[in-house]
């Protein structure tokens, strides 16, 4: 099948606009590889601190002549879903040793998780993560040790702040080794129902507790199509996790042989063999454009319109929100996963998962067929499922066809003709909008806005039965050069009961919503963001707004509102503690959210 126009257009537009930017980066990392292997430029005394503590290996290693590997780890034991890396430096060593080669643990960095500081102070420090992970592992790979690298991490900032480090180092292969979901526990939209009954006051906390805990109640992601799990299906569809990798459970003998392979595999791309494959080759436009095909088409989370951008740009690519709508506009959404639906990402995988919605999209001429991927040339080997036949492991040909038709459905049998983002314009600046599970009737609405400077201030307005006619929500300063862009995913159960008794209702923020963002229509990332003079700090309450999610407006329809005085933040909440000081700098320098809010790039 030939490739959609519309698919090669974006991806022209992308390689026009990266022209200048993309040719140094391309020159930057092929001087870096040329020279050679890092450590024959290393002096003695450099590498005998390097291989101090490397006991039976320190002579493997001062020779020189075998791949020496890095793993940049973002283990920590009470995040769920990064528990399970524990372990896997020891497999990782184990295996390097049985290839001939050598591995070491370069670095760590953080991971901090939005389920934790969701609506608590620490969120505000939650997207700033992302830079102070690429900072950490840029650290880590610095003592340039290394021929290859794995990186090991999974979350929301883990995730794309590692790709930016691993784009900065390019001239080094990168292969990513997922951690996987936590088997499935209590039912997702089980988990909202209770959280709205909370919400609406009718069950205690006590209730609350018991339903969160069985939701999340073990080692590896959370089970919902949130940020993390785009992010796994993000680095499937730009090769760079093994194939079939990404939903494989923690703790079981599959995700063991897939991370040995993984290891073998980034062994098997240095430079001193002969299929040399550098990061920043993979991480091409055609990587991203498939990238955001895959979003679209699982209905993934918004925070990735943030990360992508400041991805690419590290590899010298400029994409913009046109992007992402065009490529919208023609992918069609093949997934329900929750909470698009009410499957989860095992569900999802059991289905026939990533490996047949990439042959369908394949199929379909909407995937660039021919790019470079860790595994090897081309997006095809994608399509083949991983499975441990008598102990070893081997990749077979994937599902052709979907095992439940209501999570998984062929490219030309969806559940919507088009992916489920939107971009949003107006005189209220540029957003946008995720519609996979907002209903139809509801992605259009005209009504008086509400203002608010926080999102505790909307939860007492609601406990205060503030809220009795159509209303859109408008919470600002709470974009990056704010106080960091923090989630306001709390407000959903709120905003949902008010749109479960019949009122139709909005958010519109410079703030982000989450991977979990569902059935309430919401305008996030706007930008430019209230802080910084945009449009949202003319609003007051009683504005007549329309959010039109089929044009992709944003307006504002007050007569005087582009001649009226902007509000003033305060914002002496950066200044009071749990570590918002130490961010001055980065909320001082940071982009706008249209171009993914980056300190470091």
């Amino acid at each position: 099948m030939p490739l959609n126009a519309t698919i090669a257009a974006v991806t022209d537009r992308i390689r026009a606009r990266s022209r200048d930017s993309r040719s140094d980066y391309l020159d930057r990392i092929r001087r870096a590889g040329d020279a050679g292997p890092a450590r024959a430029h290393l002096s003695c005394g450099n590498q005998a601190h390097a291989y101090a503590a490397a006991g039976d290996f320190k002579d493997t290693l001062a020779e020189g002549r075998a791949p020496n590997l890095g793993i940049v780890t973002a283990y920590n034991d009470m995040l769920s879903a990064h528990q399970p890396f524990e372990h896997f430096p020891d497999l990782i060593r184990d295996a390097a040793a049985r290839a001939g080669a050598t591995a070491q643990v370069a670095g760590g960095v953080p991971a901090m998780c939005d389920g934790v500081t969701q609506g608590q102070p620490g969120m505000e420090l939650s997207l700033f993560s992302r830079d102070v992970i690429a900072l950490a592992a840029g650290v880590a790979m610095s003592h340039n040790c290394f021929d290859s690298s794995v990186y090991l991490g999974v979350c929301d900032k883990i995730v794309p702040g590692l790709i930016i480090a691993a784009a900065s180092f390019g001239h080094v292969p990168a292969v990513f080794l997922p951690a996987g979901p936590m088997t499935s526990g209590l039912p997702n939209d089980e988990k909202a129902q209770i959280r709205q009954k909370f919400a609406a006051g009718e069950i205690g906390r006590d209730e609350l507790m018991r339903a969160e805990m069985a939701s999340y109640h073990g080692p590896g992601t959370c089970t919902f199509y949130g940020t993390a799990n785009s992010n796994q299906m993000l680095m499937e569809f730009m090769g760079l996790h093994l194939p079939g990798a990404s939903f494989v459970n923690p703790g079981t003998p599959l995700r063991d042989a897939l991370t040995r392979a993984g290891t073998e595999r980034a062994l098997a791309i240095t430079a001193l063999g002969n299929d040399y494959t550098p990061a920043g080759e993979v991480l091409d436009e055609r990587a991203f454009v498939n990238g955001i095909v895959g979003l679209m088409a699982t209905g993934g989370s918004t925070n990735l319109v943030l990360h992508m951008p400041a991805m690419a740009r590290a590899a010298g690519i400029r994409l913009d929100l046109e992007d992402f709508a065009d490529i919208s506009d023609v992918v069609p959404q093949m997934a329900r996963i929750y909470p698009n639906g009410l499957a989860d990402v095992n569900h999802f995988h059991a289905a026939g998962g990533l490996g047949f919605m990439i042959g369908e999209l394949l199929e379909a001429g909407l995937l660039h067929p021919d790019v470079r991927t860790v595994a090897g040339d081309g997006l095809a080997r994608y399509t083949r499922e991983p499975k441990l036949i008598d102990g070893a492991l081997e990749w077979q040909a994937g599902a052709g066809h979907s095992r439940n038709e209501k999570i998984l459905r062929r490219a030309a049998d969806p559940f919507q003709p088009r992916g489920g983002l939107k971009q949003l314009s107006g005189n209220l600046g540029r957003g946008v909008i995720k519609i996979s599970s907002v209903a139809e009737d509801r992605q259009v609405i005209e009504a008086p806005v509400r203002v608010f400077h926080d999102q505790a201030q909307v939860k007492a307005a609601f406990r205060a039965g503030e809220f009795t006619e159509d209303t859109i929500v408008v919470v600002r300063f709470q974009g990056p050069r704010a106080n960091g862009m923090p989630e306001l995913h709390g407000l959903t159960p709120t905003l949902a009961v008010l749109q479960d008794r019949g009122l139709k209702v909005a958010l519109v923020t410079d703030g982000r919503m989450s991977g979990a963002s569902g059935k309430v229509p919401a305008a996030i990332h706007v930008s430019p963001e209230a802080a910084d003079g945009g449009p949202l700090a003319r609003l007051r309450d009683g504005d007549i707004v329309r959010l039109d999610a089929h044009a992709g407006t944003l307006s504002a329809l007050a007569g005087d509102f582009a001649a009226r005085g902007p509000a003033r933040p305060d914002l002496s909440e950066n200044q009071s503690g749990i570590g918002r000081e130490l961010f001055a700098a980065f909320r001082a320098q940071v982009g706008s959210a249209t171009d993914g809010a980056g300190v470091v790039v």
